[in-house]
Formats: structure tokens, C-alpha cells, sequence
């Protein structure tokens, strides 16, 4: 089979490599662009998302980013006639500590924040959280989305300015003049010959900049969700993406907390566990179904091609988030003793830099580049990540964060130890 030719390939048609494509064809004009992934599009870790969105985040330079992703999500929500249920609603930071100062004083600038710290005004505006919250912080640039939609939007944008898609597993890649990448489809394997490659690959990023010379300051941490019908109507469907920033000791009886502080592989669920219990209502005013998150999980693991086959999948999950997020929501807890009879648990991988910041940018000097290690946020950053991404391709002007989103931070000695200093890398 004849070589087939491209101007731009991009190997992952996740939502980065989508949003990529989007740009590429769209603002940059550029008509010869294929997405290149074994899997159909938005099906593998985008298929997993929160869907949510904010511009909360513990330094200046991911606000920017994430503002500059709102900004476009907005624009585009509005394009498309609502075509991605883009919602307002706001991001509740809700906590038992009596000062949060320190908490807010950390919050970067151009963040729109009301702090509430009157247990009767806490409430009357949010009835669903627990009766001892005595701080809460209401972000008021946040929301959700439905990720397909936006996805199956950009890829009808994309296919009517001409990019095109190819089924297929890239196994290796070379280069000289151009490059030339061998993918396998269920055709036989076929060869693609490109000027520039766009390493899109989400959980599997790292393995494609190998075969590109490059390697990845990258992990992978798989982290789960559940959600179910709402049939106690436990949250109020007006309620904000909600967030307990409180650790936690979950709320055994007390045989079955002397039974998990005796077994070494379970003795951590009787112990304190960390913040970040989440929860929102999932498919608008009219809806019934409600997600439910925890990032806990702290080891890292290799993607697998199989979700299912992960090793760090907790099968317990559904129950120890209910748990948690009773705590939050007091509402919920029959759910504990009375599980919800329909439920989804899901997870997909955080591919993350240390910093927890994603690497957008050139991999060398010659036509290869990287849009990853976008870990829990690739939703909401999809926009912003695919325009910097298609910017640095086409080499337009670049906004002030674009260097310390890209490798040529892991050269700027005082941002990394200012980083990596840092208790809150915005992880959620």
C-alpha cells in the first residue's frame, strides 16, 4: 500500500488531540490534518471525564490557562447553539476550619471568590452541605459540561475543514527528511509520512515520545468515580460542584473498624484519609443521576490498554465514597446502609507531571510536539491546550504562560522548586 501523506498527524483522538485538530484546521487554516488513534474518538480516558470546569487553581500560571480554556468554551458553547450543556454553577470549597484565610489569601488573582463564614448564611444558600461547615468559598467561574458533546462538536468542525481520521495503532515512527509512522489498522499495516507529529497520546504519551527520541517526565495515577440515580433526591439539582477540603476518618461501626485496623491491607480505610470529596448533580434541573469523586489514590501505575485490567481499581470504591461524601452531604448516607440499586463506577488515568501541570509545546527541533499531561483537567483545558498547541505548530504568537507549560520549564530551576514546594497542586 502507497504511503499516505499528511501535512500534520496527531496520534490520540482523546480531547486533546481533538481540540488540537480543531485549532489546527480552524484558526490556523491548515486543511491536511489526520487524527490517528486505535480506538474511536473519545472513548478511552475522555470517555471517563468529571466534566467539570473551573479557574481555581493554586498558582497564576494555570489560572491564566484555564481562563484562556473558559474563554473558548464560552465562545464556543455559544457557536454551537448549547451544543455541550455548558453550565455556571460555580465551584463550593466547603470546610470545618474557622480560619480560612490562608486559604483564600492563596487564591491568584482574577479568580471571582464569595467566602461565607456565618453557619446560618452557609445554610440558607447551600441547604445540602453538612450542619458544622463553618467556611465555605464559592468560585464562581466553574461548571460543567458534557465532554462528548464538546468532542463530537469539535469533530464535526474538524471534518468539515477537511482533517480527516485514521483507525489504526502507531508501532513505531522514524524520521529523516519527514516523518514516517507504521500504524497497524485492521487493514493490514499502513504508512503515514507527515512534516510535523502531534504526540496526543493521554495515558499513553510517554511511550509515543519514545519512539520519537523523547522521554516524558510522566506517571500515571488511575483514580475513580461512581455515579447513580439520585432516586433519595439526597442533592438538590441547583447544587454547585462541591468539595470538602476537610481530611476525614470514615464513619464505621466500631466492629468494623477494629476488623480493618487488624488487616494490613485494609488498615488505611480506618485511618484519616485525605480531603477532596466531591459531588455534583449530573444531567441538569431535570436530571436524577449524581457523580460522585475522590482522587486518593496515590500509586502509580502503567496504563493498560484494558481499563478493566488495572491494577489500582478498588472495588470497594462506590462504598468508601458514599462514606466520604456523606460527610459532606449528610443527606446521602441511607445510601451507605441501602446502596443505590443503579450505578456506574468508572475511572480512568491522571497523566501527570510532578507539578501536576501539563507539557504543551515543541518535543525537539524538528517538527514534533506534545499536548499531555493534562490529569484530571483535560476537559476544561482541552481549549486552551489544543489553540497553544496549535499556536506552537504554526508559529504564532504565544501567550506569557506558553514556556512554563511547556518542557522548558524542567530548565527554570526556581518555578520547579517554587512547584514542587507546594502542598496544593490543584489536584482533584
Amino acid at each position: 500500500m502507497a504511503d499516505r501523506a499528511v501535512e500534520i498527524a496527531i496520534i490520540g483522538a482523546g480531547i486533546a488531540g481533538i481540540a488540537a485538530a480543531c485549532y489546527l484546521c480552524v484558526e490556523q487554516k491548515r486543511r491536511s490534518v489526520l487524527l490517528i488513534d486505535s480506538r474511536q474518538p473519545m472513548s478511552y480516558t475522555s470517555a471517563q471525564s468529571g466534566d467539570n470546569y473551573r479557574n481555581w487553581w493554586p498558582h497564576r500560571t494555570m489560572t491564566s490557562f484555564t481562563n484562556d480554556s473558559i474563554d473558548q468554551l464560552d465562545r464556543l458553547a455559544r457557536d454551537s447553539g448549547g451544543a455541550f450543556n455548558m453550565t455556571r454553577g460555580g465551584y463550593v470549597l466547603a470546610t470545618r476550619q474557622s480560619d480560612v484565610t490562608n486559604i483564600v489569601a492563596a487564591i491568584p488573582g482574577g479568580i471571582d471568590v464569595d467566602v461565607y463564614d456565618d453557619q446560618q448564611a452557609i445554610h440558607s444558600k447551600f441547604p445540602a452541605l453538612a450542619a458544622d461547615m463553618k467556611n465555605v468559598i464559592h468560585i464562581g467561574r466553574g461548571g460543567d459540561i458534557s465532554g462528548q458533546q464538546l468532542g463530537q462538536y469539535m469533530l464535526e468542525t474538524i471534518r468539515e475543514a477537511g482533517g480527516r481520521k485514521l483507525q489504526g495503532d502507531v508501532r513505531a515512527i522514524s524520521s529523516d527528511a519527514r516523518y514516517r509512522l507504521e500504524v497497524e489498522t485492521s487493514n493490514g499495516r499502513v504508512a503515514v509520512v507527515a512534516d510535523v507529529v502531534v504526540n496526543a497520546a493521554g495515558p499513553f504519551v510517554g511511550r509515543i515520545a519514545e519512539m520519537l527520541g523523547v522521554e516524558l517526565p510522566v506517571k500515571n495515577l488511575y483514580q475513580q468515580k461512581i455515579a447513580f440515580e439520585d432516586h433519595l433526591k439526597a442533592i438538590p439539582r441547583d447544587m454547585p460542584f462541591s468539595i470538602d477540603l476537610d481530611p476525614k476518618v470514615l464513619d464505621w461501626s466500631e466492629e468494623e473498624h477494629e476488623l480493618l485496623a487488624e488487616d494490613p491491607e485494609l488498615m488505611w480505610l480506618s485511618e484519616e484519609m485525605p480531603s477532596g470529596t466531591h459531588c455534583r448533580p449530573d444531567g441538569g434541573p431535570h436530571g436524577r443521576w449524581v457523580k460522585l469523586g475522590w482522587a486518593y489514590n496515590d500509586q502509580f501505575s502503567k496504563p493498560q490498554e484494558d481499563m478493566a485490567n488495572e491494577p489500582t481499581i478498588d472495588q470497594s470504591f462506590p462504598e468508601i465514597v458514599i462514606r466520604g461524601a456523606a460527610q459532606l452531604i449528610p443527606a446521602m448516607r441511607p445510601y451507605i446502609s441501602m446502596p443505590p440499586p443503579r450505578f456506574s463506577h468508572y475511572g480512568g488515568y491522571y497523566t501527570m507531571t510532578e507539578e501536576n501541570w501539563p507539557l504543551i509545546g515543541p518535543l525537539d527541533n524538528s517538527g514534533a510536539f506534545v499536548v499531555g499531561a493534562l490529569s484530571g483537567f483535560g476537559s476544561m483545558a482541552a481549549c486552551a491546550a489544543g489553540k497553544l498547541c496549535a499556536t506552537h505548530v504554526c508559529g504564532g504568537p504565544l501567550p506569557d504562560y506558553a514556556m512554563d507549560l511547556s518542557l522548558a520549564r524542567l530548565s527554570n530551576a526556581d518555578l520547579l522548586t517554587e512547584l514542587r514546594a507546594s502542598a496544593n497542586k490543584g489536584l482533584l
